[in-house]
């Protein structure tokens, strides 16, 4: 499963765990600013059993352009209307789909089943790879790619809090614990 170390991707690993699953999280390290997100990440991965947890590096040094990744201020303070009001200083090209990329070459390694993922379409004024739509591009070139899917076996792409509210994803992660950690 793909763990930031925020709320929807803890929320996911708890939810993947509640259900009896093994899980191993995967987390990136693509030059952002913030290595809190990766320590949080470790945590999260050891507080909610995390069967393993790695991290890759990506280098987006080709790419950059956002303020994760030091171009430019993370704006602060914004208000409703500006959050969803277009594409964000803190937008990472294509950062979700270079992460599936990734995952699906390790659950191939790992024999993994399926990817969970923390996306929320709530996210996806401003982060265009957080849509059902885009979820449902994603499995279609993880089926057409993927040599276990051509055997009829295949890494499936969930994302269980897709569709739900912010106040869904907190009751829920307060439910499994997972806000505690």
């Amino acid at each position: 499963m793909l763990l930031s170390g925020g709320l929807d991707s803890a929320t996911v690993l708890a939810m993947c765990r509640a259900q009896g699953l093994l899980c191993h999280a995967l987390s990136f390290h693509y030059g952002q600013l913030h290595a809190v997100e990766l320590q949080a990440a470790a945590r999260v991965a050891r507080a909610l059993g995390a069967a393993s947890h790695r991290v890759c590096k990506i280098d987006l040094g080709g790419i950059a352009g956002s303020a994760l990744t030091g171009q430019g201020a993370v704006p602060k303070g914004r208000s409703d209307a500006e959050m969803g009001g277009g594409i964000p200083a803190t937008y990472v090209p294509a950062r979700n789909t270079l992460f599936v990329a990734h995952a699906l070459a390790v659950a191939e390694i790992l024999g993994a089943e399926r990817i969970a993922l923390g996306i929320n379409v709530l996210d996806s004024s401003g982060y265009p790879d957080c849509r059902p739509e885009w979820l449902r591009a994603m499995q279609e070139a993880r089926a057409s790619g993927h040599p276990r899917w051509r055997r009829g076996r295949g890494v499936e792409l969930v994302a269980p809090l897709v569709n739900m509210t912010k106040a869904e994803i907190i009751r829920t992660g307060v439910a499994l614990g997972s806000t505690t950690v």
